[in-house]
């Protein structure tokens, strides 16, 4: 793998576990695709630094499971504002 893919991998999981950041947050932030930071941050991470991928792992498994949760509070808003 070359260096600075690998240190994108830890800058972009370092960021997520700080902001307990979403994918496409991260995304916006580095300016890379969402599989890119995904790819990033659960593939290629694991064989550079595997402790730093677990953590990070740990939140985008979080954000996973309540992402069904902010989808409907968004939905909810976008009609509240429709009067």
């Amino acid at each position: 793998m070359k260096e600075y893919i690998a240190q994108r991998a830890a800058t972009i999981a370092v960021y997520i576990i700080e902001n307990n950041a979403t994918v496409r947050q991260a995304a916006k932030v580095f300016g890379v695709s969402k599989s890119t930071v995904h790819q990033d941050v659960v593939h290629r991470l694991r064989a550079v630094n595997p402790g730093l991928a677990r953590e990070a792992r740990k939140v985008l498994d979080v954000n996973k499971s309540e992402r069904h949760i902010r989808g409907g509070l968004a939905t909810r808003e976008k009609y509240r504002h429709r009067g």
